[in-house]
């Protein structure tokens, strides 16, 4: 990616932000960390293969040599030494496994498992009984080539790398003093310890060097990412029409989500789709930025960088999306189902207010998070598929494109009628509060055709007789009245639909106090989530696109 075109000045590198990239990996993208930590877990595993391997070869090698000396068959120190290198690595393959992990202890558990390993190398290496007055001749040893392997495919701060690697190459030194004291080699005087083992010196400023290589390299590609005032952190997720990512603002140090679609994209979809494109992505900014409902994703910002890469800048949210929240917690109780629906009526009013439709209400566009003190606070993702009112320029569809999603699809939508308004978003409502009630779609059938089908044919089990919990005979009418077929059948609008759940008597209540409760005891792996179009799972940056 070219560098855009940045809006503001660049601030530059403190002092003491300098003398922090020397020792820590601020200066590479998260993106690349979690690339190293992957290395890791291929080094570390490789590792425990080769201590095991290369303790069962040496034994053979020595029976083969000599087969009547009795060293080779009671188990020894480098065989201790061989076993718990092989667990210390197995160990480390575990760390860097786990998926919640931070990156960079990732790496940092790296370096530590390279000094072991060289103490590990350097005692076997000297262990053995020499001749006294053998000769000393240079040579590269293991840990030489360990510290240079690291620093190519493990990347580390340059002042991290140099004292990380003088520390594991004089393990070989260490080892030959060892030895001296065990009185098992004479090599003279101390000096040849350092002609015995200076190539490996020599290798770790190699090292360094490419470590300052590879952190030069990161600074670039933070550079290049930079989009208007932003910084790109790490990528969130991907779609088939872009990207989105975890961003900062680098004066006001807040992080946000900036959605991409890479021009290569565009000049993929040729002809009125290709412009429909492009269109749409500038609609859902403006529409989104239009509506002033606190229960709709916040835009922050838009722009195109020079490079063609269109952006903009959403809101993070710290929470989960109604998918997750049932497949993980199962049907909620409707109390806070008529809580959550409620909020949703607010945004979507706004919406309609407006003269906007969304098209796409389904659980995945649907977010619940924590807003300061505020608990199960509603936010309404992704209007990629909205449609204003009398406004034939906005009806930005490319050719083969659904108008939503078929489990949530109005039968006017489905039939793909001109003439819609806001109640084809009520329906799609009614099939969110089904699932949240029950954990299952309206309607369970195989494939698009066959969905869209029933949308329009089928009439809906009652929630109350598949959900495992209790719903009273008000909210059962109350979402079957979302479901009619025939929009003049359903509430008049959002207002009415929240009067409607309002007026259901015998749900319960769920008040402030059970929603922050319930997300004390719970904590559903919340992390942040960008918004919109991908649904965290557990993670920070642990997260599958779900509509771009």
């Amino acid at each position: 990616m070219n560098k855009p075109r940045l809006i503001g000045p660049v601030p530059g590198r403190t002092p003491a932000g300098f003398q922090a990239a020397r020792w820590n990996l601020t200066s590479i993208p998260y993106d690349l960390l979690q690339e190293g930590s992957r290395r890791v877990r291929v080094i570390s595993i490789t590792g425990a293969v080769l201590w095991v391997v290369g303790a069962v070869l040496s034994r053979l090698a020595l029976s083969a040599i000599r087969p009547d000396d009795p060293y080779w068959k009671a188990f020894q120190l480098p065989d201790t030494v061989a076993a718990v290198s092989a667990l210390a690595s197995l160990g480390v393959f575990f760390v860097s496994r786990k998926k919640s992990q931070n990156p960079e202890l990732v790496l940092n558990v790296a370096l530590l498992y390279l000094m072991a390993t060289s103490l590990a190398l350097g005692m076997l290496f000297h262990w053995e009984v020499k001749h006294h007055g053998s000769q000393v001749f240079p040579m590269i040893s293991w840990n030489g080539a360990l510290v240079l392997t690291f620093a190519a495919i493990v990347p580390s701060a340059p002042m991290k790398t140099l004292v990380v690697g003088l520390i594991s190459v004089s393990m070989n030194p260490a080892g030959m003093f060892l030895a001296k004291a065990r009185g098992m080699w004479d090599f003279g005087p101390p000096v040849n310890v350092l002609i015995m083992h200076y190539p490996d010196y020599l290798l770790v400023g190699v090292a360094v060097v490419i470590s300052h290589v590879v952190t030069r390299m990161s600074r670039k590609v933070l550079e290049a990412r930079e989009m208007g005032s932003y910084s790109l952190i790490a990528p969130l997720g991907r779609g088939g029409m872009g990207e989105v990512w975890r961003a900062r603002h680098r004066m006001l140090a807040r992080d946000a989500a900036i959605k991409l679609i890479q021009p290569e994209v565009l000049s993929g979809i040729s002809g009125r789709n290709a412009a429909l494109a492009r269109r749409r992505f500038e609609q859902e900014a403006r529409t989104t930025a239009a509506l002033r409902s606190p229960h709709t994703v916040e835009l922050y910002d838009f722009g195109v960088a020079e490079d063609g890469v269109f952006y903009y800048v959403m809101e993070l949210l710290d929470g989960i999306d109604l998918v997750t929240l049932v497949n993980k917690f199962g049907p909620q109780p409707a109390g806070r189902v008529v809580h959550i629906l409620s909020q949703v009526c607010r945004s979507l009013g706004d919406a309609h207010a407006n003269g906007m439709i969304h098209r796409d209400i389904k659980p995945a566009n649907i977010f619940l998070c924590r807003m300061g003190n505020d608990y199960d606070f509603v936010k309404v993702l992704d209007f990629g598929l909205v449609k204003v009112l009398h406004n034939d320029e906005t009806q930005l569809t490319m050719e083969g494109v659904t108008k939503g999603t078929p489990a949530y699809m109005a039968p006017e939508l489905a039939l793909g009628k001109p003439e819609i308004d806001g109640r084809c978003d009520l329906y799609g409502l009614g099939c969110v509060a089904y699932w949240l009630m029950t954990g299952r779609l309206v309607f369970e059938e195989r494939g698009t055709t066959a969905m869209m089908l029933a949308h329009l044919q089928s009439i809906p089990v009652p929630p109350s007789a598949r959900s495992e919990l209790v719903v009273t005979p008000a909210l059962d009418r109350a979402i079957l009245t979302c479901l009619a077929k025939d929009p003049a059948d359903r509430p008049a609008n959002a207002d009415a639909l929240a009067r409607l759940l309002r007026d259901c008597e015998d749900i319960g209540c769920w008040t402030s106090e059970n929603a922050e409760n319930w997300w004390v005891t719970n904590k559903p792996a919340t992390a942040v989530r960008p918004a919109p179009g991908v649904a965290f799972d557990e993670t920070l940056t642990r997260t599958v696109v779900r509509s771009l």
